[in-house]
């Protein structure tokens, strides 16, 4: 009985693919189901799949509900989720995918709706990266954290483990990019639901390109950052 899915959105990761999906059936524990998930037919991420679903029975390849692009994959992968739990990771292993076993730890021991794999707590790091991007999320997770007491140090990563019962509360409203992580902290935030957080290892991608759009993204991030900030004034 598998209680996890593990959802990766893809876009021409053939460089990636196959080392992800053998490390993470190495290093993850409990039984999973992990799902793929691609926008259109011709990405080159598919051939390699189709070629690992021969050995591996719990790989699943889910084609974009929305059409195109990151955060329409993100969506799909959440709300095909039949399992209890489901975590978001990349596909480029800039990710550690032995933290998913403490992350589900946590949520279970803890009955956490969230469990954030952090970056900026005691423990956690991030190597390489674009500088001015490091410095942002390090500024938006501090700063959520010790003034708007979310009980994170790193909301917007989008490593996160989600019980599935808290997603289907929730209604989508970002547009765009990788801002859903930060939507869905801000709102269990705002809900009082329970948010936990453990260290992880973050490392800059080493094959592929990364399709993260600073300039394009940071309005729809700020958004959610300063509503972060709306339970601390209903309680003051």
């Amino acid at each position: 009985m598998h209680d996890l899915t593990i959802a990766i959105p893809v876009y021409n990761e053939a460089e990636n693919i196959r080392f992800a999906v053998e490390k993470i059936e190495k290093e993850v524990n409990a039984p999973h189901i992990i799902k793929i998930i691609y926008d259109m037919e011709t990405d080159t991420t598919l051939p390699i799949a189709y070629e690992l679903q021969k050995t591996y029975e719990s790989l699943e390849l889910v084609k974009n509900f929305y059409g195109r692009g990151v955060l329409g994959a993100i969506k799909t992968g959440l709300e095909s989720s039949q399992t209890e739990f489901v975590v978001v990771t990349m596909a480029d292993l800039s990710d550690p995918p032995e933290v998913i076993n403490e992350m589900l730890k946590i949520a279970k021991e803890q009955n956490a709706d969230i469990v954030c794999a952090s970056r900026y707590m005691k423990g956690g790091k991030q190597i390489g990266g674009p500088f001015f991007k490091g410095i942002m999320s390090r500024f938006a997770g501090l700063t959520l954290h010790y003034f708007a007491k979310v009980p994170t140090h790193d909301a917007t990563n989008s490593f996160k483990l989600y019980r599935t019962s808290f997603l289907k509360e929730q209604k989508i409203e970002s547009t765009g990019g990788f801002e859903l992580g930060i939507e869905l902290i801000a709102k269990a935030h705002l809900q009082g639901k329970k948010i936990c957080e453990t260290p992880t290892t973050w490392t800059d991608r080493v094959a592929g390109k990364s399709n993260f759009k600073l300039k394009a993204w940071l309005p729809k991030y700020l958004k959610w950052y300063f509503a972060a900030f709306k339970r601390r004034e209903i309680h003051e």
